[in-house]
């Protein structure tokens, strides 16, 4: 009786190192081959999934963390498709932060490495998105002098230029955006509208003047921009 006491933990201990060493493996213990293989398509733009295993056996072993990242470094493509996915959840400021991340870790390009366009239009439009007007109107303007060729920074310029109420500035960005590209499906819906503000501001003029009619066709054109927006 009084050697039991003796021989119950050590058999518990003999337990605990010989036949949970099987379930290192079947767990996907850190280190195992199976995380590397779970993880194998993953980059570090994806959280890590919990890790597997005994913890018992895990805290007694001093093993619970994983000894390497096998995590891949995610492509330019990759992050832009990130940043795209979070600026269309309305994730602007989870964008903005990688977006800002990815202009410092590429600080550094030499000028025959190539420029990121879609990282600059994405920039702009995470700013503008969060009220950051002056600074998105900055990036698209930069983006039209190196790239007047390119209709959808001019498109965007006429967007927040609507919304300063500078309707004339919108109209001539929108005939950019139209020589870049005459069939642009956003430019055209946007000029029909500001073509519609540039008429509902004649007939106001109009209207003041005194000419007959011109208040109810004002009207007229109110309701109709009401039921839509520049996209």
């Amino acid at each position: 009786m009084t050697n039991t006491p003796r021989f119950i933990p050590v058999l518990l201990a003999a337990l605990l190192l010989s036949a949970p060493l099987q379930a290192v493996h079947a767990q996907a213990m850190p280190g195992g081959s199976q995380q590397q293989s779970q993880n194998a398509n993953m980059t570090t733009l994806d959280t890590p999934p919990p890790e597997g295993g005994w913890q018992a056996l895990a805290n007694l072993l001093d093993k619970a963390k994983p000894s390497t990242d096998t995590r891949l470094t995610p492509t330019p493509s990759q992050i832009t498709d990130r940043i795209e996915l979070l600026l269309n959840q309305g994730k602007n400021d989870a964008a903005l932060k990688m977006i800002e991340d990815r202009i410092a870790a590429t600080g550094n390009r030499g000028p025959n490495d190539g420029t990121d366009v879609q990282l600059e239009f994405q920039h702009a439009r995470a700013l503008a998105a969060l009220g950051r007007i002056d600074e998105a109107m900055d990036v698209y303007t930069q983006m039209t002098q190196r790239y007047p060729e390119l209709p959808e920074p001019w498109n965007n310029m006429a967007v927040l230029y609507v919304g300063r109420g500078d309707i004339d500035r919108a109209q001539e960005a929108l005939r950019n955006a139209l020589l870049a590209w005459p069939d642009y499906p956003a430019a055209k819906a946007n000029m029909a509208d500001v073509q519609l503000m540039l008429a509902r501001r004649s007939y106001s003029e109009a209207s003041k003047l005194g000419v007959t009619g011109t208040q109810s066709k004002a009207r007229a054109v109110d309701n109709l921009l009401n039921q839509k927006k520049p996209q």
